[in-house]
């Protein structure tokens, strides 16, 4: 390798080293009855960020101001790109069932129907979205890419997971050409995200604009 040429790291740690969430205190008790889908989506917990996984509540971080920024700009981006299409982006208030008793919120899906989405308040799963976005951090890269890459691909209805790594401006695109490898995917530096079963393509410029 030439001298002054950098090598790209991404952002991601060991599968000896996946980041464990914190579980609420009562699902350490042995006597602990695990909580449904059903009643975790009917709980308010306030401003808190939490997931359910394998029935067990995890309490989430919140994003940085960086991580919250890119989300958003996906998606600004998507919308108007999707308009008309029968196929809609959503931000990280919208749960998605990843198993009979697992409950994440992606920080954006795309989630495609020909019917409009329900005004029903009660309604708060809307099956499988089509594409998956996660926002990389290094406190949960590998529990992003390991784990939860595990859980999405195994939705039928999942046909692409996309992370977004910040510290490094990439993009990282696991379709369902992709054997089920943890490290593939990853795009060349300032290239711009295509997604064929979308039929759009997201410029890189607009994925990470600071504007």
């Amino acid at each position: 390798m030439g001298a002054g040429r950098e090598t790209f790291r991404p952002l991601f740690l060991s599968p000896e080293k996946v980041y464990t969430p914190a579980v609420t205190p009562h699902a350490l008790d042995p006597a602990y009855r695990r909580t449904t889908v059903r009643e975790f989506l009917d709980m308010d917990i306030g401003d808190a960020k939490a997931e359910l996984v394998d029935g067990m509540i995890l309490m989430m971080a919140g994003g940085s101001p960086r991580h919250a920024a890119i989300a958003a700009n996906l998606i600004i981006a998507l919308g108007p790109r999707l308009r008309g299409t029968g196929c809609r982006p959503y931000g990280s208030d919208l749960a998605m069932q990843t198993g009979e008793a697992s409950i994440r919120f992606p920080d954006v899906s795309v989630y495609c129907s020909d019917a409009p989405p329900p005004d029903d308040p009660k309604v708060k799963l809307l099956g499988d979205p089509k594409v998956v976005f996660e926002v990389l951090s290094p406190s949960t890269a590998s529990n992003d890419q390991i784990t939860k890459l595990r859980e999405y691909r195994a939705l039928a209805g999942v046909e692409a997971v996309v992370f977004v790594d910040p510290s490094s401006e990439r993009v990282r695109l696991v379709d369902r050409s992709m054997a089920d490898d943890t490290e593939g995917g990853w795009l060349p530096a300032g290239t711009d995200l295509a997604l064929p079963m979308l039929d759009i393509t997201i410029p890189h410029a607009e994925i990470f604009t600071r504007d």
